[in-house]
């Protein structure tokens, strides 16, 4: 039996002294070694702890106790948020502008490179709004991925001085990537009707998409932020890993063109990032809600005309649309389905996966 200097704490204030007992784990007394361990009043310390509820100072709290502490503490996420936020620009002349300039840019080297050079645009109305718009939504997901799984080392000076939830840090950046996402929207609308995209009431479709996105990329920030607190390898891994993710996630081609068979378009189309882009795209897309394939009764000439379509100079446009009579791969009226699923299953993993280790960040 050794003596231990553990802090019990109540309420706001902390006590500490020398104890006869062992501690359980990493921040936590076992008060029940210590019930035999009697003081001077001939009190044992498991009753003392219980008569004036003191507790452990390190210790995981409950499920629906740490939800309630994230809660107590929304101010103080989207303030941090919104603080980082503007200091990520501060020493740029453009400042904020590079938020949107960024994926601007990426989205322009893709038109140019796979629309004008490759001809990947074939079969595609409007391939400018389709390229930008995958691009904006896309990089909503990388850049979640990216910030977190960074975000418990550049903070490991707050996360060793203050006692508060962890999760409030990777749910922080979360919120400075749906700021920036919320910035994109409000520079990609602008460009959807120069592309000749009607205003629509599908538009507030938008929203739900987004939330959707939001939890899951949520999710799995928490996943990655508690991977990388303990292997530093994660951080230089994710950007190659994103980088692949987006060539296979329909954000400069259409998924339905590829000739991968139904099997292989359906593992394309239900991939998290696919979905995602494909309803924002045919919320805010009158073109791409029209083309979707199986949004019309299947016809097998017409499909056959636009599967070949490019193949002779000065085709019309209009054998675009003719997409929609193809079979789709999955149905369109499940993706919504698909896309709840992926948000709920991010996030009830990624949270109880970071629970798991509050009392173990800052440590070591």
């Amino acid at each position: 039996m050794t003596n231990q200097k553990t802090p019990l704490r109540a309420g706001r204030g902390a006590i500490g002294g020398p104890v006869a007992g062992r501690v359980a784990g990493p921040g936590q007394l076992n008060l029940e070694d210590l019930g035999a361990a009697a003081p001077s009043t001939g009190e044992s310390l498991i009753e003392l702890a219980r008569q004036y509820g003191l507790r452990p100072s390190a210790r995981r709290p409950p499920i629906p106790e740490y939800l309630g502490q994230l809660w107590l503490r929304r101010h103080f996420i989207f303030a941090f948020a919104t603080a980082r936020n503007i200091a990520l620009y501060t020493e740029a002349r453009l400042g904020q502008l590079w938020q949107v300039l960024t994926p601007l840019l990426n989205a322009g080297v893709y038109f140019l490179v796979f629309g004008e050079l490759l001809h990947i645009n074939r079969g595609i109305p409007n391939y400018l709004g389709f390229v930008v718009t995958g691009v904006f939504v896309f990089n909503f997901t990388q850049r979640a991925f990216i910030s977190t799984s960074e975000v418990m080392q550049d903070n490991i000076d707050l996360i060793r001085a203050l006692q508060f939830p962890r999760a409030a840090l990777p749910l922080g950046y979360v919120v400075i990537e749906l700021q920036q996402m919320a910035l994109s929207l409000a520079v990609l609308v602008p460009i959807l009707l120069a592309t000749g995209e009607p205003a629509s009431w599908y538009w507030l479709l938008a929203i739900p998409a987004l939330a959707l996105q939001t939890l899951f990329n949520l999710g799995c920030g928490l996943l990655v932020a508690r991977m990388s607190a303990h292997v530093n390898d994660v951080s230089q891994l994710l950007p190659f890993i994103t980088r692949t993710w987006l060539y296979v996630s329909g954000v400069i081609f259409s998924i339905s063109t590829l000739d991968l068979g139904g099997l292989g378009r359906s593992i394309l189309q239900v991939n998290p990032a696919a979905l995602y882009i494909t309803l924002e795209r045919n919320a805010l897309m009158t073109s791409q809600r029209l083309s979707a394939p199986g949004s019309k009764p299947y016809n097998k000439a017409l499909c056959q005309a636009w599967q070949t379509l490019g193949e002779k100079p000065g085709e019309p446009a209009r054998y675009m649309y003719d997409s929609a009579y193809c079979h789709s791969a999955i149905n369109p009226d499940h993706l919504w389905y698909y896309a709840v699923g992926w948000a709920g299953v991010a996030l009830v993993v990624g949270f109880y996966f970071f629970w798991r280790a509050e009392t173990g960040y800052g440590r070591g």
